[in-house]
Order: C-alpha cells, then structure tokens, then sequence
C-alpha cells in the first residue's frame, strides 16, 4: 500500500510540486512585506489575488497523467486517489499563503487567501478535467486576471459572486462562490480525472 502511493507520488512529481506552491509561498510573502496594509488594506489584493493563482496552476499541472491508459484499466478506483492528491495538495497550498499574511490587519489576509486558494483550486481541477492538465492554469489564469483588471469600478449587487478572488474575507457570497467552485471542480476531476493530452474526444 505504502510503496503504490509512492509510486503515485512519483509518477505526479508531488515532491516537486510542495517545493514549487513553498517557492510560491516565499514569494508571496517577499511580496506583502513591505505593503504597509495598515495605510491601505486593498494593497494587499494583488498578492491575496495572485498568490492562488500561481498555486492553482502549480496543483493542476501535477494532476497530468503520463499512463493514462494504464490509470483508466487498474483494478483499483482511481477516484480516492485523485480525491488525496487534490485535497493534499490544496490543503499545503492553503496553509502556506495564508501563513503569508498572517498577522497583517487587513480584511485581506489569511482568510482570504484561504478562500482564494480554494476557489481557484477548484477552478483548476475543474479545468483539468475538460482541458488537460497541462492547460488547467489558462482559465484560471484568464479569470483571476480579468477580475482583478476588470472589478476596480464594479459597484452592482452580483460582483461578489463574479470578482470573489479580490473580495474582503467578511464578504460570504465570495465564500459560498469559492466553496461552489472547490466542490464542482474537484467532484468532475476525481470522477473523470484530468483530460488525457492531445485527445479531442
């Protein structure tokens, strides 16, 4: 049992990826440090934005299967295991961003990120599931930015639901909009997993 899940481990590089979402991590915090959030809380939104962004993309590209083939005919349910991996991997990611902007008093800080990284986790496990692996960062991506380019003057009654990722941590539209998104993308990945490369069907 110990020696199949390393070999899983293995062959999704997750050792490489921790080190990759705790180099995301280090960035994020060389980031908020010299942001003085206490004059302004909002300048904290670009690292509370982006910082899950860049670990969405990291989780998503490991869930890219080489043996597709051999995944889909195992005598075992590959279901739990995909269900470990996103969950662990979402789960490292969240608790180290949010250790990033711990103590910063901010309505933008550890909560936030935490409901950013989900949010977008759920986003690029979903995407991974229709796309690919290797391309589950490019909604992610293409959203995230688009909100925070486009939500700066945004003032109607549905935009925490649409720019959740650059909402205060108070704000539980953005929450329940995050959690939606974590649950459907997670639920079509373990289901389906991640699309295989270079299939049209």
């Amino acid at each position: 049992m110990t020696r199949g899940l390393l070999l899983y481990a293995r062959s999704r590089a997750l050792p490489h990826t921790v080190l990759v979402l705790g180099a995301t991590a280090v960035l994020a915090a060389l980031g908020t440090r010299n942001l003085n959030a206490y004059l302004d809380p909002s300048r904290q939104v670009p690292v509370v934005a982006l910082a899950p962004l860049f670990a969405a993309a990291v989780i998503g590209t490991s869930l890219h299967s080489a043996s597709d083939e051999l995944d889909r005919t195992a005598v075992r349910p590959w279901w739990r295991r995909r269900l470990v991996h996103l969950t662990a991997l979402t789960g490292c990611a969240a608790v180290l961003l949010a250790a990033t902007v711990y103590g910063h008093p901010s309505p933008f800080g550890p909560a936030a990120m935490v409901r950013n990284t989900l949010g977008c986790a759920g986003l690029g496990a979903g995407a991974a599931a229709l796309l690919g692996a290797r391309l589950s960062w490019l909604p992610v991506f293409g959203y995230v930015s688009a909100v925070y380019v486009g939500s700066a003057n945004a003032r109607d009654r549905l935009v925490p639901v649409w720019a959740w990722p650059v909402q205060p941590a108070g704000q539980h539209i953005a929450w329940v909009t995050a959690a939606v998104l974590l649950a459907a993308g997670a639920a079509l990945y373990v289901a389906r997993g991640a699309r295989p490369e270079g299939r049209h069907a």
